[in-house]
């Protein structure tokens, strides 16, 4: 059975792979489409495999609720390169990622790989594999988190921050919660707060700031002759001012610095008639934390070219 330039063209577009790789798969699978498919992925399963060693620090951080609101996820996947991350089919497998964790919460991205893809026959395994497979780079989900409750999700960058914010309120319009759950979210993804507020820092982190500062007020000469009582006053006032840059509720509201992170959703929450707290929150980054790919262009193209 002979095949033509069109069915050539089918399988490629079908696959994402190359011409020559099509044209040899339909020859040994003696022109049948199906089965060229399929030592197509045979193929490159095999190849994903030396994919995975590469690193894979670019990707997007993203972040969505469910219709209903009452669902958030936050995901981090990564791949090698910027350019990848922009593939619309790249996007899309994040978004069913995102979409497979708010149905199935997974317990972990072991257990994720391990679901059926939301709107797919397929695994998501199988789908991890299908993209390194047509897109050519190694991908790797790296972590996500769910929240049940009323949430509020915010891209920043064009997927470079994802944040997920889950808020406790009582009476208050989804229009509002929406408004201000957007507002906290820009907050923690430009000032990335530590931590929620001043009851959730550690009192082991508290301890270590508070010999930190007395080491500094101690070595500045300015201080020599001040009784302990009076530096240990000026230790208690800077530990204000830690908690400040730290901790969400305590930070000065970026759209007004008069009032307090807390204090902003304290009004609007009065102004609705209803109560409005945010309880945790979670940020990612993408890439933060992993090792950067850095490559020599002139040895690759050298490469190429032997």
């Amino acid at each position: 059975m002979s095949f033509t330039a069109k069915d050539v063209a089918t399988l490629r577009a079908k696959t994402g792979c190359g011409m020559m790789d099509c044209k040899k798969a339909l020859t040994d699978a003696n022109s049948d489409m199906e089965k060229a498919a399929e030592l197509l992925r045979e193929k490159g399963l095999a190849a994903s495999v030396k994919k995975a060693s590469r690193i894979a620090a670019e990707g997007v951080a993203f972040a969505k609720v469910c219709d209903c609101g009452k669902v958030g996820v936050v995901i981090e996947i990564n791949a090698e390169t910027d350019f990848v991350a922009k593939n619309a089919s790249f996007i899309e497998f994040v978004e069913t990622c995102a979409d497979t964790v708010i149905d199935e919460n997974p317990a972990d991205v072991e257990a994720l790989l391990a679901c059926k893809a939301h709107g797919s026959d397929m695994t998501v395994d199988e789908m991890l594999k299908d993209k390194i497979l047509t897109i050519g780079e190694n991908i790797k989900i790296r972590r996500f988190v769910r929240y049940e409750g009323d949430c509020v999700a915010y891209v920043h960058g064009g997927g470079r921050i994802g944040v997920l914010v889950r808020f406790e309120t009582e009476n208050i319009p989804a229009e509002v919660l929406g408004e201000c759950g957007k507002d906290v979210a820009m907050q923690i993804a430009a000032l990335n707060p530590l931590y929620l507020d001043k009851s959730t820092v550690p009192a082991e982190a508290i301890e270590k700031e508070k010999e930190i500062l007395m080491a500094q007020i101690q070595n500045d000469p300015k201080n020599a002759k001040k009784p302990a009582n009076i530096i240990e006053k000026m230790v208690t006032g800077r530990i204000g001012k830690f908690y400040e840059n730290n901790c969400l509720m305590q930070q000065a509201f970026v759209k007004n610095g008069e009032v307090s992170v807390e204090k902003y959703l304290a009004e609007e929450a009065k102004k609705a008639g209803g109560t409005m707290k945010a309880v945790e929150f979670v940020r990612f980054e993408k890439g933060e934390g992993l090792e950067k790919r850095s490559d020599d262009f002139a040895n690759e193209v050298a490469s190429m070219i032997k």
